[in-house]
């Protein structure tokens, strides 16, 4: 269905990476575009590319604050997409590591489910998209919390279909593998530009810009069709040993285990 055919969106993590492309590519279609994050900085600037988008400084894991800011919207798209992660495996994590990260990345987006799907359903139209991560679906090294809780996230995006089930409601999970985003300098606490010479250059990665033409294309397909599972990786990443290449002229080298 066309998107104009819906008039709102809610879009969290919309300040930085990910969910500020697919903010910007839902207000470029005209839908008004509440942006939620914690940086009031980046959200002001978001802002500032467009007169449809709605800024909502704010935690996601704050549930209180949550269901005040979306009393009385009536939100046609939902796009989970704010999440964290926390370097190493069960082994180096403390109780924040794993508490943060079913607070952002599982509980969040179960309370904006449970808040906004019952006037989806009273409409008969609405579209839920969970960003989750091709960590839910395989595993590697660490990131123990992080695997689990993109691997619920892939069940609530079953589940969802389930529960809404008769009525006009799409849900669309997208599983990207590495996307150039800044999420591996904030992870590992270093340098964007350290982050990119070690993730990114030399590599052939998919961009932020990908992963709203994904959503793009879910919101545009006819309305009775349901793409329940985008799973969005690099050409040269492959899922089976997590193994990706990198191209030096003609030559190809593969490394580790990302």
């Amino acid at each position: 269905m066309p998107a104009s055919d819906y008039k709102t969106a809610l879009v969290t993590g919309a300040s930085t990476g990910m969910g500020r492309a697919i903010a910007e590519r839902l207000a470029e279609k005209g839908l008004k575009v509440h942006a939620v994050a914690r940086n009031a900085k980046s959200l002001e600037e978001l802002a500032a590319t467009n007169g449809n988008i709605v800024t909502h400084v704010l935690d996601v894991s704050d549930t209180e604050a949550v269901t005040k800011m979306v009393s009385g919207l009536d939100i046609d798209v939902l796009v989970n997409c704010a999440g964290v992660s926390r370097p190493g495996s069960i082994l180096q994590s403390d109780a924040f590591d794993i508490d943060e990260q079913i607070d952002v990345n599982l509980r969040a987006g179960l309370h904006l489910a449970r808040l906004l799907l019952p006037k989806m359903m009273e409409r008969d139209r609405g579209h839920i998209f969970n960003i989750t991560s091709m960590a839910g679906h395989y595993e590697f090294g660490g990131h123990i919390a992080y695997h689990a809780t993109k691997a619920a996230m892939h069940t609530v995006s079953r589940q969802l279909r389930v529960d809404a089930f008769g009525r006009r409601v799409r849900v669309t999970e997208i599983s990207p593998g590495r996307v150039e985003t800044d999420i591996f300098a904030r992870v590992e606490k270093i340098s964007p530009e350290e982050a990119r010479e070690k993730y990114f250059e030399g590599f052939e990665m998919p961009q932020v810009s990908d992963i709203a033409d994904a959503v793009e294309y879910a919101i545009g397909t006819p309305q009775y069709v349901n793409i329940g599972l985008i799973e969005l990786l690099p050409t040269l990443q492959v899922p089976g040993g997590l193994r990706t290449a990198k191209r030096v002229g003609d030559k190809v080298i593969l490394t580790g285990n990302k």
